[in-house]
């Protein structure tokens, strides 16, 4: 624990200590504001930055299109998307390919699929492209946040922001507004989409929709972390996977038993993939960081909590911390095969986050990295380009500094 430019900070790796604050005591651990800074780019009113009542509706409206139930309908949609990524990678055989942009290709491919079924009302590599720009710089904190100007002050790197966002309001509206047209003059043949669910979802509590303002906030959040975290585990299992000769033929060894029958239930088959997956996730968590600020003085692992003090969480830390995990640095997807991952604790493992405010999206985004990763491992041997370092780097989400090129070489099987 200690005082910062930011305020005073106490950095919490003990699980029960985490389970206080994200679970049992969370009502006292708000999004402290520097989070709420970066997530006000645009994604004000969705369920990311929403607090109180307001993100409590959100929820309940929203928990039912993510059900287990509800995304495994989509399963053959990242099955398509995965077979799109692959014919793409065909047709550069013994070449070096940036698997990190590849990947991000294919989920967005698998969003308009599936969230977007219209499509984005705009071409996919603009929205990549423009995707990537927006975590580049929100992902900068401004030094008028440091000095704790207030929000109505204007911030230089946020005007950076503004072409990007008016790119996603124009693309969002033009979505928004063909769907609702499609909705009244055509009912037979609307989509069954997250989109169209989406438009129609009610708080079951009080029968009350999402306007338009939350609409547009929860695409936009659909959009940034559908595509981003997603990427990011694909493109770093990739990377774990081949520096281990033993995982690489044991999941190629899966995907070709279980892909003889893809459009049943094959996610659920994967079970080795989605070890990998989930490893993965401890190495290189979707969320590095997780903050909170205590509205109320507590205490946590022993420690007196002072009001106003940022409580910081970071998976990063936990998922390699020694008195947690054994031999934490080595990848390990036995960690969560044959009963293991129910022996970890529920609060030293947080690649989603925990408690009410767990990652909605969790489960949509499991299903379709272990889906697409079998398929590419199924069809291909990557390696990664000689002389390339990999290193991570914070952008709001954890990524390969410079991408990660990879020769790809098609496989037989």
């Amino acid at each position: 624990m200690g005082g910062l430019l930011i305020g005073r900070v106490a950095v919490v790796s003990d699980p029960g200590a985490i389970r206080r604050v994200l679970l049992e005591n969370s009502a006292n651990y708000p999004k402290d504001w520097m989070q709420q800074r970066i997530l006000s780019a645009g994604l004000t009113n969705g369920l990311l930055s929403a607090e109180g009542n307001q993100w409590k509706a959100q929820r309940r409206a929203l928990a039912p299109l993510f059900s287990r139930k509800a995304v495994s309908i989509f399963s053959n949609a990242m099955v398509d998307s995965a077979e799109a990524m692959v014919e793409r990678l065909s047709r550069h055989q013994d070449r070096v390919v940036d698997i990190a942009v590849e990947a991000t290709r294919t989920t967005l491919d698998v969003l308009e699929r599936t969230i977007f079924s219209d499509g984005f009302g705009r071409g996919t590599e603009e929205i990549r492209v423009a995707m990537k720009a927006y975590f580049d710089t929100i992902g900068r904190i401004d030094p008028l946040d440091l000095l704790g100007l207030p929000g109505v002050v204007p911030r230089p790197s946020r005007w950076r922001l503004r072409p990007m966002m008016r790119l996603f309001e124009e693309a969002i509206d033009t979505i928004i507004s063909k769907r609702r047209q499609q909705m009244v003059e055509d009912k037979a043949d609307i989509p069954r989409d997250i989109l169209t669910l989406l438009l129609e979802a009610r708080d079951p509590d009080t029968g009350k929709r999402l306007s338009e303002i939350e609409i547009r906030a929860n695409i936009l959040t659909f959009i940034a972390a559908g595509q981003e975290t997603t990427a990011n585990c694909i493109t770093w299992s990739l990377f774990l996977l081949s520096q281990s000769p033993e995982w690489r033929q044991r999941i190629q060894a899966e995907a070709d038993r279980e892909f003889s029958d893809v459009r049943n239930g094959i996610a659920e088959r994967l079970v080795e993939t989605r070890a990998v997956v989930e490893e993965t996730n401890r190495l290189y968590p979707p969320l590095a960081a997780i903050s909170r600020v205590a509205l109320e003085p507590d205490e946590l692992a022993g420690q007196r909590i002072r009001r106003g003090t940022m409580v910081a969480i970071a998976p990063y830390v936990l998922h390699r911390h020694r008195a947690l995990w054994p031999k934490p640095e080595i990848f390990d997807p036995n960690r969560f095969l044959n009963g293991a991952r129910e022996k970890i604790d529920r609060f030293a493992y947080l690649p989603f986050g925990a408690g009410p405010r767990i990652c909605i999206g969790a489960t949509f985004a499991i299903q379709e990295a272990v889906i697409v990763l079998a398929m590419i491992m199924r069809n291909f041997n990557l390696e990664l380009a000689p002389g390339h370092a990999v290193w991570p780097v914070l952008k709001v989400t954890l990524r390969p500094k410079g991408g990660l090129p990879m020769s790809v070489r098609r496989r037989i099987h």
